[in-house]
């Protein structure tokens, strides 16, 4: 239970603290939009700085793909259009459960709108149970739990990918109108795998290629990828403006700033750094101040390693300003190429937040959908009790810690 008394006692001076970070971060937001305007008239030469510099950087720096000073509105979406998403839950293995497994479910969700279809809003479970799946992970020192959650990214991708050909294919079975009727994929969260860089070579293989051909199948629909992050953290767009602040003809971050030793090297990575004075800033922070409602950031190219083995799809991102936050979209390669794919990709995106007062409406309704609640862990458990008794097994129930945890006679 909360002691709410002495919790009050620590929430002394959080407002002044607060409203410090606030003027401070306004002067940041005023440091990097001098740096913007230096940027955008050197930036063929930064970019190739960034090109050639960027694996001696402590930080990753992604590359504009557009001038710095583009600003581009997104047009509303065509009446006629349908959206897919799809968003993962999970319960969770424990040893004081009745049975050592878990739970993968996925949400599903298809919305058509001007069409007079009826939506799908279900679930796919998926029970993992077996030993050979269970301990799979085990050699590569990670845990059972950290691989649940990445069989549950690549389930994400793979449902996505089925509901795309079977919507795909029912719309073009139903078709009455010559113009073909738009259809966007939405995922929750970054389509960068950053946890993929510290996962062992063969355990790689076995969640990155899965997704990377789940979105070839995608692809192959003409159905545009997108990946939607809420309050994102990003500082990658920031850090390409650390180029343009260096104090040096070469910006050669290990031989002026980290060559002597970890501390050094650290010093690179933070606002005490000779680039760093408008640190620590995330790109969301500032594109709020650069972008009116329904406008649209340049498309900038992410540097992250992982991104060496997507192949065609490497992804770009671009920051949205759909009303009450600054969103990061992120799309792959082949979506960014093809300009009114894009443009498509991101009128629908606009107006499913605007649908859904602040979030994507698609992706809100796919977390509902996959979300296990309390009621839902506690039938799962039971049914699974139920099979366990059925077959014969003795003493079926959960340990005596989880007993006296549920049951407290305090």
């Amino acid at each position: 239970m909360l002691d709410l008394i002495k919790l009050a006692r620590q929430m002394q001076g959080i407002s002044q603290h607060l409203s410090l970070e606030a003027a401070a971060a306004q002067d940041r937001v005023a440091a990097a939009r001098g740096l913007l305007t230096i940027a955008s008239t050197r930036q063929g030469e930064l970019v190739e700085q960034a090109q050639t510099w960027g694996d001696r950087a402590p930080f990753t720096a992604a590359q504009p793909q557009e001038p710095l000073t583009v600003r581009v509105p997104v047009a509303a979406a065509p009446e006629a259009h349908t959206v897919i998403a799809t968003d993962g839950s999970q319960i969770s293995p424990s040893h004081h459960e009745i049975a050592y497994c878990y739970l993968i479910n996925t949400g599903r969700v298809v919305l058509h709108y001007g069409q007079g279809r009826f939506p799908l809003l279900d679930s796919l479970p998926e029970v993992v149970y077996r030993a050979e799946d269970l301990y799979l992970s085990r050699p590569w020192g990670i845990s059972t739990e950290e691989w649940m959650g990445h069989r549950r990214t690549v389930a994400e991708a793979v449902v996505l990918a089925e509901l795309g050909e079977a919507v795909q294919e029912a719309l073009s079975t139903g078709q009455t109108s010559p113009a073909p009727v738009p259809l966007l994929a939405l995922t929750d969260g970054s389509l960068i795998y950053w946890f993929l860089e510290a996962l062992p070579g063969e355990a790689r293989d076995r969640i990155l290629p899965p997704i990377l051909d789940a979105w070839e199948r995608l692809r192959r629909q003409q159905i545009p990828l997108v990946g939607y992050l809420s309050a994102s953290r990003s500082g990658e767009a920031m850090n390409f403006l650390r180029f343009a602040a260096c104090p040096f003809a070469a910006p050669d971050c290990t031989t002026h700033c980290g060559a002597n030793g970890e501390e050094q090297s650290a010093v690179a990575r933070s606002d005490r750094a000779p680039c760093g004075g408008f640190l620590p800033l995330r790109d969301a922070t500032f594109w709020a101040t650069e972008l009116n409602p329904g406008e649209r950031s340049p498309f900038w190219r992410s540097t992250a390693s992982i991104l060496d083995l997507y192949g065609d799809h490497r992804v770009y991102f671009c920051y949205l300003n759909v009303g009450p936050e600054v969103a990061r979209v992120e799309v792959p390669q082949w979506v960014m190429a093809d300009e009114g794919l894009c443009s498509r990709a991101l009128s629908l995106v606009l107006t499913q937040v605007q649908k859904g007062y602040g979030y994507p409406v698609a992706l809100a309704e796919a977390h509902n959908q996959a979300v296990v609640r309390g009621g839902d862990r506690t039938r799962f458990f039971a049914l699974l009790e139920q099979e366990m008794i059925r077959a014969g097994l003795q003493n079926v129930g959960t340990s005596y810690k989880e007993a006296r945890k549920r049951g407290s006679i305090a």
